[in-house]
This record gives structure tokens, C-alpha cells and sequence, in this order.
């Protein structure tokens, strides 16, 4: 019975993963959308204001829990740390976040998915800065992962060259794998949930400062895209957030990280029945080849001075 049991709770949390990847993924559509009615900045200031109010909200409920509870803390925990953490992080997800707006705007939501997802291939990589030795099954992914760029991006073009749309998604991954490293780092040394609102808030910021100068939002253009905003502001940023939280519990990592893989997935997936984009043969093999990537660089390497390693979603999200 005890057996059963477990097995309905690793089925249940990888199911919550796996909506957690919907979620995400479906957000490219709302992101291609919201492209085309505001500009990146304007886009990204918008869902992480949104984002800030529904953490604030889930913190103050989680303070009243707490309360009934007898449990008496400090509302902030760590404030200085939460601080500079926060700001680190914030300026990583702004980067990345500024980086996959301007390239979304400009290519396919499957592309776009893809392209983002290597971050689980680079994340491995950077670990050599930090005197890490990946073992050869990492070397092999990111072969692979290069072949399947080749073919999404590159196959049947006259010239061998990235657009700026696809060259602003490849420095949004690279921008994302720094963000993960911070928030691992950061992450064990402070909650969870006030972490994700001080990068939120770092990136609000910085994201309004750039609208009010380079860009100049009419209130036409934000009810244009306001379904847009709130899909990835409240559900992409906010709920999102949550199933990812339950669901890593008690759930071997592996299982996890491969249930958030399809992200990628559900991108391609969305772009193909909500606005109709379609892949050719090539760019579908592409696919393919990178999804082959990011998964095997999952995999727990037990190779000798191998790593293993884990993708984490820095909002989560986006």
C-alpha cells in the first residue's frame, strides 16, 4: 500500500510539473502576441509589476497562515541578503527576459522555445568557470545541440548566418544559465517565494526605467495587449510558480527536470495551433535534435568527475 501511495504522489507532482510546462510554454504565444502591440520593454515592465503584486499577495497570505498558526518571524527574512541577492538575480532575469522579448518578436514561438531551452545545456557549461569538469556526455549535448540549431535556424538559407531575432534568443539563454547560477546560489540562503518578488521587483524596475526611455507606451497599445500581460504576468510568473514548488517535492530530479524540458515542447505545440505557425522537415528534425540535448544534459552524469546536473526555472519563468 505505502508503495502505491508513493507512486500516486511522484505521478501527481511530475503532473504538476508537466502543467508548470504548459503554463510556460503557452506563454511564448502570449509573449508573440504581446510583441505585437507594445514594445519588449513596455511588455516586460507590465507582467513583472503583475508578477510583484501576486507574490506579495501569496506572501501576505502565507503571513496570515502563519499568524493563526501561533508562528511569529519576521515578515522579511534576511533583509540585506534578500537585498543584494535579489538585485543580482533581477538584473540576470531582465537581461534575459529584455533579450527573449526583442527575439520573439521576430521568429517563430517553437524557435523561440527551443532557442531558450539551451540554457539546460549552458548552464552545465559555465560550470567549468567554476573548476567543474563535465564529463563527455555533456560534450556529446552540446554536439548535438549545435546540429539541431543548424538545422532549425540554418538549414535551406543562402547564407549561414543567425538572424538578429535568433541571435538576441541564444544570448537570452546564455542570460538565463547566469540567472540560474545566482539563484542557486542565492536560493538555499533565503526563502524561496521573497527571493522570486525581489528579482520581480529588480526587474519591474529596471524594465520601466528602459520603457520611459526608449519607448513610449500609449494606454491603446496596453489594452491591446493586456490578455497578454495578464497571462504572463499572473499565470507564466506567478502561478506558474507554484506547481513547480509542489510538485519538485519528493520527486526524483531527473523526472523533474524532464518534466519541465517540455516547455519546449508546448511552445512549438501552442505556436502550431493558436496562431498557426508552421515548422518544415528540417527545422522539425532541429527540433528534435535539441530536445535530445536538453534532455540528456538531465541525465545524471556518474561518470568519474562527471557532474550531474538539474534545471531550475529562474521565476520561473518568464
Amino acid at each position: 500500500m505505502q508503495h502505491r501511495a508513493f507512486d500516486r504522489t511522484q505521478l501527481r507532482n511530475t503532473l504538476l510539473l508537466v502543467l508548470g510546462a504548459l503554463i510556460w510554454g503557452t506563454a511564448f504565444v502570449a509573449q508573440s502576441v504581446g510583441s505585437s502591440h507594445v514594445g519588449p520593454y513596455t511588455f516586460l515592465a507590465a507582467r513583472s509589476w503583475l508578477a510583484c503584486a501576486f507574490l506579495l499577495g501569496l506572501l501576505g497570505v502565507r503571513r496570515g497562515l502563519q499568524r493563526r498558526r501561533g508562528v511569529r518571524v519576521p515578515f522579511w527574512l534576511a533583509p540585506r541578503r534578500l537585498a543584494v541577492g535579489g538585485a543580482l538575480c533581477g538584473v540576470a532575469l531582465f537581461a534575459a527576459s529584455a533579450a527573449q522579448q526583442m527575439g520573439i518578436g521576430t521568429t517563430s514561438t517553437a524557435k523561440a522555445g527551443f532557442l531558450t531551452a539551451l540554457y539546460v545545456v549552458i548552464v552545465p557549461v559555465l560550470g567549468l568557470l567554476a573548476g567543474r569538469r563535465p564529463g563527455a556526455k555533456l560534450w556529446v549535448c552540446v554536439a548535438v545541440s549545435v546540429a539541431g540549431l543548424y538545422l532549425l535556424c540554418l538549414a535551406g538559407r543562402d547564407t549561414l548566418s543567425l538572424t538578429g531575432g535568433e541571435w538576441q534568443l541564444l544570448l537570452c539563454a546564455l542570460l538565463f544559465a547566469v540567472q540560474i547560477l545566482l539563484v542557486g546560489h542565492f536560493g538555499p540562503q533565503l526563502d524561496g517565494v521573497q527571493l522570486s518578488f525581489a528579482e520581480f521587483l529588480t526587474t519591474a524596475a529596471l524594465s520601466t526605467v528602459c520603457m520611459f526611455l526608449f519607448e513610449q507606451p500609449t494606454w491603446a497599445q496596453l489594452g491591446g495587449a493586456a490578455a497578454a500581460i495578464l497571462y504572463c504576468g499572473i499565470l507564466s510568473s506567478g502561478v506558474g510558480y507554484t506547481p513547480q514548488i509542489v510538485g519538485q517535492q519528493n520527486l526524483d530530479p531527473t523526472i523533474a527536470s524532464m518534466a519541465m524540458c517540455l516547455e519546449s515542447v508546448f511552445s512549438a505545440l501552442a505556436g502550431w495551433l493558436l496562431l498557426h505557425q508552421t515548422l518544415s522537415a528540417p527545422e522539425l528534425a532541429g527540433c528534435a535534435l535539441m530536445f535530445a540535448a536538453i534532455v540528456g544534459a538531465q541525465l545524471p552524469d556518474k561518470a568519474p568527475g562527471g557532474i550531474e546536473t538539474e534545471s531550475s526555472k529562474g521565476e520561473q519563468s518568464i
